[in-house]
């Protein structure tokens, strides 16, 4: 099992919602997050003071998915989440080495 975190803008993400649903993914996670991917328009941004710089309001979307799912599911973060920009913001996988049901019957050994 494979996790995916992807950082993007928030006009993005509802799209991206949609069509990862559509293709039938369904362990998702969204999180506001504020980070330092460069605005698409300058009302987007504010001053932090605890970072000292500007930031944005960006979603932070974490999908879990089995090993063979993970290139549909990356090429659909790629191109959904594109916003004409150079860095439109990032994908991350990493591995998941263990992953448990709440509500089983039996703890794990």
């Amino acid at each position: 099992m494979k996790q995916i975190k992807a950082f993007v803008h928030r006009n993005r993400a509802s799209d991206l919602v949609r069509a990862l649903e559509d293709a039938g993914f369904r362990k998702l996670n969204l999180f506001d997050v504020k980070g330092l991917l460069r605005a698409l328009r300058a009302r987007e941004q504010e001053y932090s003071v605890d970072f000292g710089d500007r930031v944005i309001s960006e979603m932070q979307m974490e999908l879990f998915c089995e090993d063979e799912e993970v290139s549909r599911a990356v090429e659909i973060f790629l191109r959904v989440g594109r916003t004409g920009q150079a860095a439109a913001g990032w994908v991350y996988v990493a591995a998941v080495e263990q992953a448990f049901a709440i509500g089983a019957t039996e703890p794990p050994s």
